[in-house]
């Protein structure tokens, strides 16, 4: 497992974009709702990886109704 590291980041960024992310995630902090939306980008993305490999070798089939 990598060690997590810390930096410190000046950014400029849409404090209402910012607001409603917080919001939506349900995060204390700025600092936590930025943290969350990354963890989300980066789990999206590991799934669209592992959809991109999956492609076309199986089926999908209805198991509810």
């Amino acid at each position: 497992m990598k060690a997590v590291s810390f930096r410190h980041k000046h950014l400029q960024l849409d404090q209402n974009k910012l607001d409603r992310a917080r919001r939506i995630l349900g995060a204390n902090t700025e600092t936590e709702a930025l943290d969350r939306a990354l963890d989300i980008v980066v789990s999206e993305a590991e799934v669209d990886r592992a959809l991109k490999k999956v492609r076309g070798k199986g089926r999908i089939r209805k198991v509810f109704r």
